[in-house]
């Protein structure tokens, strides 16, 4: 691929021109096609903490999902390092290597833990707590200039990374197969129920996050795999539009509340984020635009609360 349209809407909004979810995820998935990813060998740890705040901890609740590892958020992780004797050293995933990143590993230091830093920003203030002697030490994955909390091609990297994913062949998919179906069902409803695969159960908090940071409570969301959805989810009908992804759902719901999203064949995490993703930018698109008009007076906030400048646009 030569071209990167996405990639350009990127470099040059503002502020006042916000692009879509759509846009960060084709954006980043040309990315991936442009820029090598790094290759991670973390095998020095036998039980490393793996620490992330928000979708931070979910993407590396992904990437170790088939090790040995426990998992923590900044609210929880020093109880861990204090009660997990095997615990032998602190993997911190964390895009800007900021805001809770350098306490995090600060304090692993004061438990004697070594630290890696998986991370899209160079230089960072997490960046300055490490030793640096080691070639596990950091790892800086690629990233595409965002609006503040899309972090797609931030986290995305990482996973593909991890799967050995084709960004080409999520790519095409999407434009050949995802934007030639019927999403008009998007528009008529603003209460969703996601039906994913269960071997892609470590997306569903990713997806809930994307739908808090984009519409709040102004449109209603529940995920839960295709397994679980035989347990109590659907008591109450509430004439939600209930979205599969991979596998046709033909209990819940009436026929016509019913949306069939394919997958790729073999499709693992990068894949399974990116489309997920893609279809909520659809109801972003469909629905007013609640980011848009809200996303700079938080950013003023959290500014204050964290003492730092955080901007609608992530450089």
């Amino acid at each position: 691929m030569t071209d990167y349209p996405n990639i350009r809407v990127l470099e040059t909004f503002d502020a006042h021109t916000l692009p879509g979810l759509d846009v960060a995820v084709l954006g980043a998935l040309e990315l991936f096609q442009k820029v090598p990813l790094p290759m991670m060998d973390l095998s020095a740890y036998k039980r490393p903490l793996v620490v992330g705040s928000g979708n931070a901890e979910e993407a590396g609740r992904i990437v170790f999902r088939r090790s040995d590892a426990v998992f923590a958020s900044e609210s929880n992780f020093e109880e861990k390092l204090q009660h997990i004797d095997a615990i032998d050293g602190v993997i911190i995933i964390s895009a800007s290597g900021e805001k809770h990143a350098p306490i995090i590993a600060r304090t692993a230091k004061k438990y004697g833990k070594h630290v890696t830093l998986i991370t899209n920003t160079a230089g960072s203030s997490a960046s300055k707590e490490l030793d640096h002697l080691h070639p596990y030490d950091e790892y800086l994955f690629p990233k595409n200039r965002e609006p503040y909390t899309y972090n797609t091609s931030t986290y995305m990297g990482m996973v593909l990374g991890s799967t050995g994913e084709d960004p080409a062949a999520i790519h095409r998919f999407i434009l050949e197969r995802i934007d030639t179906l019927d999403l008009s069902a998007l528009a008529r409803h603003d209460k969703f129920f996601f039906i994913v695969p269960p071997q892609f159960s470590g997306i569903m908090r990713m997806l809930r996050v994307k739908f808090i940071e984009l519409f709040g409570r102004m449109i209603a969301r529940d995920i839960e795999t295709s397994e679980y959805m035989r347990h109590a989810t659907t008591v109450v009908p509430s004439g939600e539009l209930f979205v599969s992804f991979g596998v046709e759902n033909k209990d819940w719901g009436e026929p016509e509340d019913r949306l069939f999203i394919p997958l790729l064949e073999h499709a693992d995490y990068a894949a399974m984020m990116a489309i997920g993703y893609y279809i909520v930018a659809q109801i972003q698109k469909n629905h007013p635009p609640y980011f848009k008009n809200n996303i700079a007076a938080y950013t003023d906030k959290i500014s204050r609360l964290y003492g730092s400048v955080i901007t609608p646009v992530v450089e």
